[in-house]
């Protein structure tokens, strides 16, 4: 099982970026998925989780400019985010708990950089 962010990128402040992640492998099932960032120097915090079937959280620093979306199809979930800030600036990290033929793993993303100029 791998997933593959992409999207990250440099934008101004007020700007957008989409992240999007695919799982790809053996997969049965996926349940929640999420979005992690890492800025410099800070420990990684959790960004938004939307579960199997749609439930959503969003850390307060992002409620209103972020969304979290997910196609249990094809198996991605995508981050539109918008109106961004210099502190969003960070690595982002896609997780998934995926049910695979190993078994029932949790598994992170490689990252994608997303830096945001003031």
């Amino acid at each position: 099982v791998q997933l593959q962010a992409c999207g990250g990128g440099l934008v101004q402040a007020g700007g957008s970026l989409r992240l999007s992640c695919a799982a790809s492998g053996t997969i049965f099932r996926i349940d929640n998925m999420s979005w992690y960032r890492e800025a410099p120097g800070k420990r990684r915090e959790l960004v938004a989780t939307i579960t199997r079937g749609g439930d959503i959280k969003y850390a307060d620093s992002v409620k209103g400019r972020f969304t979290i979306s997910r196609d249990n199809v094809r198996k991605t979930v995508d981050l539109q985010m918008n109106t961004l800030k210099p502190e969003d600036t960070g690595v982002y990290y896609c997780n998934g708990d995926v049910g695979s033929s190993m078994g029932n793993y949790n598994y992170w993303g490689q990252g994608t950089q997303v830096t945001v100029s003031s």
